[in-house]
C-alpha cells in the first residue's frame, strides 16, 4: 500500500481585517530551501508510483499524438519586405527552425506551394535565421520571447529564456555575409523586443521586483553588451500597469502601451525619429480601455481607436493622428449585441474582429480610395465572412505588410483542423493555404460538435460546447465526459481542434467546454459578471454546466471529470469544494488555488495588477472576506472529494508552485486522494520542446481516461 509523503507543518500566522489565519504550509514557498525541493521530489516519486499502472496507456497516447502529427513540416510562408518567412520542424527535433526565402519580385504575393519537397527541404534559396534546437542545446528548458528582423532584412534580434521564468536574453545577429553576431547582449528583458524601422535601434522592456514589465529602453545596435548605456524611454510607476512597445503595421509610428486589467493608455512616436519623445494619445481614465491602429485617409494620418468609453461592448472611432484628443468620428457605434475586439488597418482595407451570439466573427471593408471618406461609413461597407459550421473560431493573423492585397486568417473548429486562408478583399474569395495535417485514419465526418445551454442558479443561460464521435456516443446515453473551464480575464475558450484530444474522443469520451461568466464569450458584461464580488458566478456556472450534462443524459458523476489551468485551476479548486460529488476527478494545471495569500502580498509577481480582476483584499475588508469564502485552500472540508491531480512548474512566475503544493497537503488532511506533479525545469506553460510537451499531455490524458473509466486500467 503506497502512502503519500508527509508534509511537515510549520505554522505561520496571517492577520488581516481582524482575521487570524494559521498556515501550516507557507514554508513551501522557499524554493531555495533544500527541504522544499526534496519534498517536491518525494511528491513526484509518489505520483509516479501511483500512476505506474498507466505507463503503457501514456506511451500509447504519446505514440498516437506522434503518429498523427506531421513531424517534418513548415508553416505557410508570410511575406515581409523582400522575403517569405516561415518556420520548419524536422522529425526528431524538439524545436522549430526559423527560415526565410526570397520573393520572386515586388508583385509576388502568392505564397510558395507547400509541396512534399518544400516540407522536407524548405523553399528554394532558403536561409536559416535561427535554429531553436541549436540554441536550446545543453538546456532543460528553452523558450523564444522576442524575434524580429530589421526592415531592410539585414539584422535579426532574438530573446531566449532557458529557465522558464519568462526573463529573456536578447542577442543580435547579422543576416548578411557570414552571419556574425553583434556584441549586443542584454539579459533580464521582457518579451517582445523589436527594431525601429531604421534597424539602428532596438526597443525592449525590463521588469520590476514583482516581475511586472515597467520600463521601456532604447538600445543602439553595436553599443555593446548589458545595455549599460541604454536610454530609458519610458517608466511606469503605477504597479497596476504592464507596459509593452510595438510598431504600427505601416511602420509610421512606434507605440508604447500601458494597461491594467481595466484601463489602458498609449503613446506614439514618429518612427522616423526613434530618439524623439513619445506623446500620449488619450490620457488614462480609470475603467477606459482603448487600442489604436494607424490608417491613411485622404493622404492624412489618422488613428482608428477601439474603446469602451461609455460603450461597454466597445465602439470604433477615428481621430487625427496629430490631434488624437481632438474631434472623434464614430465609425461603428456601440451595439449591446456585438463585442468589438479589434481592428487591423492596411493601405487599402480594414479588418474588424468581433463577437456576436457567443462566436468570433471577422469582417473586411475595402477602402475605395484615398479620400477623406476612406474610413468613413465603415458600417455600410463591412463584409462579414461566413462559415458553414455551427461552432467555429476565426481571426486575423500573420499580416505584417501594409500594402498586402489580402487578409490572412486562421479558422478552425472542434472537428476542422486549424486552417490558414488568404481572403482577397476585392474579389471576396477565400483561398485555403494550408490545413493542419492529421495523419493516420482521421475521418472528420465521424465527429460531431454541438452547443447546449445550462441554466445557472440565478437563471442565466450558460453555453456549453461539445464534441464527440457519433459512432461511439449516442446523445442521451451516458458516456465518459471531460468538462473544461476557465472563466477569467475576459478570455474566451473558443472551439478549436487539437490532435491530443483525439486520444480522448477515440475512446468514446465527450469533450465539453463550459463558457462560464468571467470569460468573454458573450461580451464585456459576461466578463464583468464573473469577476471581483461576482466571482462566484464563475464557479456556480461551471457546476450548473456539469449538472446539466448529467441531467440531459450526457454523462454521470462517476464518468465526469473537470479540467482547468491557471485561473481555470482556481475554478477547479472551487468546484471541488462546491460540488465534490458531481465529479469523479479534477485535473488542475498550474492552478491558482491559494489566491487570497497571493493577492494579499504586493511583493509577489502580478499581485497589484490583479486587484482589478479579483479586488483588493489588502485594503478592502469586503473583498477579503468574499475571497476567503471561495479560495480553495481556505474552504477544504471533510467530504468525499473526487480524485485530484495538480500539475505545476517549479519556475512558474505567474502561479507559483507553492499554491498547488499547499492545496494538495491540505486536501490530504481531510482524506482526499490528491496527487502533485511538479515539472522541475519548466514555467507557466509547462515543459518546452514538442516531444516533452506531448509526453506531459499524455500523462494528463491517461489520468483523465482512468478517472472517467474510458479504458481498462489494469492493476
Amino acid at each position: 500500500m503506497l502512502t503519500p509523503p508527509i508534509t511537515a507543518k510549520k505554522p505561520t500566522e496571517r492577520s488581516h481585517h481582524g482575521d487570524v489565519v494559521v498556515d501550516d504550509y507557507e514554508w513551501l514557498r522557499d524554493k531555495d530551501d533544500p527541504a522544499v525541493v526534496a519534498h517536491l521530489h518525494e511528491e513526484n516519486a509518489y505520483t509516479n508510483a501511483r500512476t505506474e499502472k498507466l505507463a503503457m496507456l501514456r506511451e500509447q497516447i504519446f505514440d498516437e499524438i506522434k503518429s498523427r502529427t506531421r513531424e517534418t513540416d513548415l508553416s505557410v510562408p508570410t511575406r515581409e519586405g523582400d522575403w517569405w518567412y516561415y518556420t520548419r520542424t524536422v522529425e526528431g527535433k524538439q524545436y522549430g527552425i526559423h527560415c526565410r526565402a526570397p520573393i520572386a519580385g515586388p508583385d509576388d504575393w502568392e505564397p510558395p506551394a507547400l509541396d512534399e519537397h518544400a516540407q522536407q527541404h524548405g523553399l528554394p534559396g532558403e536561409q536559416i535565421l535561427l535554429d531553436d534546437n541549436a540554441e536550446a542545446e545543453g538546456h532543460d528548458f528553452y523558450a523564444l520571447g522576442s524575434f524580429d528582423v530589421s526592415t531592410d532584412g539585414s539584422r535579426l534580434l532574438y530573446g531566449v529564456d532557458t529557465e522558464g521564468d519568462e526573463r529573456y536574453t536578447i542577442r543580435v545577429r547579422s543576416l548578411a555575409g557570414d552571419g556574425a553576431s553583434f556584441p549586443d547582449e542584454i539579459a533580464g528583458t521582457g518579451a517582445g523586443a523589436l527594431f525601429d524601422p531604421s534597424g539602428e535601434y532596438l526597443f525592449y522592456t525590463t521588469v520590476d521586483d514583482a516581475w511586472r514589465p515597467d520600463t521601456v529602453w532604447r538600445h543602439r545596435i553595436g553599443q555593446g553588451p548589458d545595455g549599460d548605456a541604454d536610454a530609458e524611454v519610458f517608466h511606469e510607476p503605477d504597479e497596476k500597469y504592464w507596459i509593452g512597445v510595438g510598431l504600427t503595421r505601416s511602420r509610421r509610428y512606434l507605440v508604447i502601451e500601458a494597461g491594467s486589467n481595466i484601463t489602458s493608455e498609449s503613446w506614439l512616436l514618429d518612427a522616423g525619429d526613434p530618439t524623439g519623445e513619445f506623446r500620449v494619445v488619450w490620457p488614462r481614465t480609470e475603467g477606459v480601455e482603448y487600442d489604436i491602429e494607424h490608417v491613411v485617409a485622404g493622404g492624412r494620418d489618422r488613428l482608428l481607436i477601439v474603446h469602451n468609453d461609455g460603450a461597454v461592448n466597445f465602439e470604433l472611432v477615428s481621430v487625427a493622428a496629430d490631434d488624437p484628443q481632438g474631434p472623434r468620428r464614430t465609425l461603428l457605434p456601440h451595439d449591446p449585441a456585438v463585442r468589438i475586439e479589434g481592428v487591423d488597418a492596411f493601405r487599402d482595407f480594414v479588418a474588424l474582429e468581433y463577437r456576436r451570439e457567443g462566436m468570433t466573427r471577422l469582417a473586411v471593408a475595402c477602402l475605395p480610395a484615398q479620400t477623406e471618406g476612406a474610413v468613413g461609413d465603415v458600417d455600410d461597407i463591412l463584409h462579414e465572412l461566413h462559415f458553414d459550421e455551427e461552432l467555429f473560431t476565426v481571426g486575423a493573423g500573420g499580416n505584417p505588410e501594409w500594402t498586402q492585397p489580402f487578409l490572412r486568417l486562421g479558422y478552425g473548429s472542434f472537428v476542422t483542423p486549424s486552417s490558414v486562408y488568404d481572403y482577397d478583399v476585392r474579389t471576396r474569395q477565400l483561398t485555403l493555404r494550408k490545413q493542419q495535417p492529421v495523419l493516420g485514419e482521421f475521418e472528420p465526418d465521424l465527429f460531431e460538435q454541438r452547443r447546449e445551454w445550462a441554466t445557472a442558479e440565478d437563471g442565466t443561460r450558460v453555453p456549453i460546447s461539445l464534441v464527440y464521435r457519433r459512432d461511439l456516443v449516442t446523445p442521451g446515453e451516458p458516456a465518459p465526459l471531460v468538462l473544461y473551464g476557465y472563466g477569467s480575464y475576459e478570455a474566451s475558450m473558443d472551439p478549436s481542434f487539437g490532435i491530443p484530444r483525439l486520444s480522448l474522443l477515440d475512446r468514446g469520451v465527450v469533450f465539453a467546454i463550459a463558457h462560464v461568466r468571467g470569460g468573454g464569450e458573450l461580451g464585456r458584461l459576461w466578463y464583468e459578471h464573473g469577476k471581483k464580488l461576482h466571482k462566484k458566478n464563475t464557479f456556480t456556472d461551471f457546476v450548473a454546466a456539469g449538472k446539466h450534462l448529467v441531467d440531459q443524459g450526457w454523462t454521470t458523476p462517476s464518468q465526469l471529470a473537470a479540467q482547468g489551468g491557471s485561473a481555470g485551476g482556481l475554478l477547479m479548486g472551487a468546484v471541488a469544494n462546491l460540488a465534490p460529488r458531481l465529479f469523479a476527478g479534477v485535473l488542475a494545471e498550474v492552478p491558482f488555488v491559494d489566491p487570497l495569500t497571493t493577492i494579499l502580498d504586493p511583493s509577489l509577481p502580478l499581485t497589484v495588477i490583479e486587484w482589478d480582476e479579483w479586488g483588493d483584499p489588502l485594503h478592502d475588508e469586503d473583498v477579503y472576506y468574499y475571497m476567503k469564502s471561495y479560495a480553495p485552500v481556505e474552504n477544504i472540508h471533510r467530504t468525499a472529494y473526487p480524485r485530484i491531480l495538480a500539475v505545476t512548474s517549479l519556475n512558474d512566475t505567474r502561479v507559483l508552485y507553492v499554491e498547488p503544493a499547499k492545496w494538495v497537503a491540505k486536501l490530504r488532511e481531510v482524506g482526499a486522494d490528491a496527487l502533485l506533479k511538479t515539472e522541475m525545469a519548466a514555467g507557466h506553460g509547462g515543459v518546452s520542446g514538442r516531444y516533452a510537451a506531448w509526453r506531459e499531455r499524455a500523462f494528463s490524458l491517461a489520468w483523465l481516461l482512468d478517472v472517467v473509466g474510458a479504458h481498462p486500467t489494469g492493476e
